[in-house]
């Protein structure tokens, strides 16, 4: 382990008082065939305390603390609580012993009410049926408690993304968690939607409770967090009081060494005439509003358009228009001129277009399919592959190859399964097979989510390297220091609107995070 630098304080300049070891893990071991996820790991958790866990895709966070929630057993070690060992053999074991955890998928049933969510598992369905009243009487009772504010008779699919994660903690809380883990929690929250979320971690800690946050965002570590671990290749790297922690410490610990930093600037190679040209495009939904609504932008070749809005106003909508996989009730997608609005997804393929979605695992890859097929998927099509129907598995092995290394995917092993590689390098993998068509238009969803900082560095390089070389780039993301830092100009969605449209160097982070809750925006719905 590197020296561990300790130091008072907590994330709100309040000195923490100590409360005692809430957790202890000693000697953790956790190997999945040849590879050994956690290696010896310790690991601490002190009553009071908000605790952000750290490291690369891989390092072993997930598998840590799905150890301490009964989802996995370790090949060796010792889990002590409250000073007792103990064997967590299941979650339902983790949640008698007070450990409960929320996952980044969250596990709720769209069309039940809150109370029907929170107490799912705890009683039978008929049970809550004949005393509905009294379940949300006792729901609203812990809802009020820990300052929920939760409705307990809404039906949780109607519920924006961050109240709907608050269901999930008050889930915990209802069966009397006192230890919450949280992994990825702000993955697609906002910048207000996340303010709440550290406003309620705040209000556990304050009330006792213990929280781990499994991150990959140092800015949001610097916030929240009292103390941090990092954990590298499957050791225990680095432990730090806040107070003697940084970004720059941080991610140097996480992968071992400096990154090189961005290319500065923007795109400077614009092109006159516009590559993408969307007009007074609308998109139906399932429910009453439009989940896009007239909308028109362009992006030109040579810049990056950055998409930003809170999760379920439209974004995801639009990018399956602009793939071909939903089709607008009006308006007009072209590239190059060409119109594409309505037409199957492989008119865009042809048109030029690539796409990197927000689900890799669902809709970018075939996990069960090897690393150069998957990486062939595109080519095979259009018969780069094939003679005379017959396929060249030693061409298909050697482009694999080639791509593997020009991308950094690790291990670079073509025959591998898909499914076996980390999240990092699943997404090396998609941006390999996409961004070696050398398309006029990229579409890249949420291309950092989930990936630590030297997977989103990698990322980052990338689409700068294709937008200098002339692509056009529409960039959707959730992190705001992230767009402005790369986009040339930036639209903010609000209700399937664009609430606001700017070159991002005449805007705050601050202007772009108001606009994304509808306040101070205006009501264009061009950005050209």
């Amino acid at each position: 382990m590197d020296d561990a630098i300790t130091g008072p304080g907590s994330s709100d300049g309040a000195t923490r008082p100590p409360l005692g070891a809430a957790v202890s893990m000693r000697g953790i071991v956790k190997s999945f065939g040849p590879t050994v996820a956690n290696d010896h790991v310790d690991f601490d958790l002190e009553a009071g305390e908000i605790h952000a866990l750290l490291g690369e895709n891989g390092a072993g966070k997930t598998t840590l603390m799905s150890i301490l929630f009964g989802l996995l057993q370790p090949d060796e070690g010792e889990i002590i609580l409250q000073g007792e060992s103990v064997t967590l053999s299941s979650p339902r074991a983790a949640l008698e012993r007070r450990v409960g955890m929320v996952h980044q998928h969250f596990m709720l049933i769209p069309d039940f009410t809150v109370a029907e969510n929170v107490v799912f598992g705890t009683r039978s369905i008929r049970k809550v049926a004949f005393n509905r009243p009294e379940v949300e009487r006792e729901v609203a009772e812990v809802s009020d408690r820990y300052g929920m504010r939760l409705d307990p008779s809404a039906t949780v699919g109607d519920l924006s993304i961050d109240v709907q994660q608050r269901v999930e903690i008050l889930k915990l809380l209802y069966r009397g968690a006192e230890t919450l883990i949280l992994d990825e929690p702000t993955a697609v929250l906002g910048p207000a939607e996340t303010s709440h979320l550290f406003e309620t971690l705040r209000e556990l800690r304050g009330r006792g409770h213990s929280v781990v946050i499994i991150t990959h965002k140092l800015g949001e570590v610097m916030q929240i967090a009292d103390r941090v671990t990092v954990l590298r290749a499957g050791k225990l790297a680095t432990v730090a009081e806040r107070g003697s922690f940084d970004e720059h410490k941080l991610a140097v610990a996480m992968i071992g060494h400096d990154l090189p930093p961005l290319p500065e600037g923007h795109g400077t190679t614009r092109s006159d005439d516009p590559v993408l040209k969307v007009h007074d495009l609308s998109i139906p939904s399932d429910r009453e509003r439009r989940s896009v609504d007239d909308v028109s932008f362009e992006i030109h070749g040579g810049e990056i358009l950055g998409l930003v809005g809170v999760e379920g106003n439209g974004q995801v909508e639009l990018v399956q228009a602009l793939a071909g996989v939903r089709h607008p009730s009006s308006g007009s997608i072209k590239v190059d001129g060409r119109e594409l609005a309505g037409k199957r997804p492989a008119h865009f393929y042809d048109a030029g277009v690539a796409v990197v979605t927000e689900d890799r695992v669902r809709w970018d890859m075939i996990g069960d399919l090897t690393v150069a097929d998957n990486l062939a998927l595109s080519g095979v099509r259009v018969g780069r592959y094939s003679r005379m129907g017959i396929l060249s598995r030693r061409r298909i092995q050697r482009d694999a190859q080639r791509l593997l290394e020009e991308y950094d995917v690790r291990p670079p092993n073509p025959k591998l399964r898909a499914s076996s590689l980390s999240g990092g390098n699943q997404q090396k993998l998609v941006m390999a097979r996409e961004l070696s068509r050398n398309p006029r238009v990229l579409i890249a969803s949420q291309p950092t989510r989930g990936l630590d900082v030297g997977a989103a560095d990698f990322v980052f390089r990338q689409l700068t390297k294709l937008r200098d070389n002339g692509c056009a780039v529409l960039l959707n993301a959730t992190d705001l220091e992230e767009v402005m830092g790369l986009a040339d100009r930036v639209i903010v969605f609000y209700r399937g609107r664009i609430a606001l449209a700017s070159p991002t160097s005449e805007l705050s982070v601050s202007q772009v995070a108001a606009a994304m809750t509808g306040a101070g925006a205006n009501t264009g719905q061009t950005a050209a």
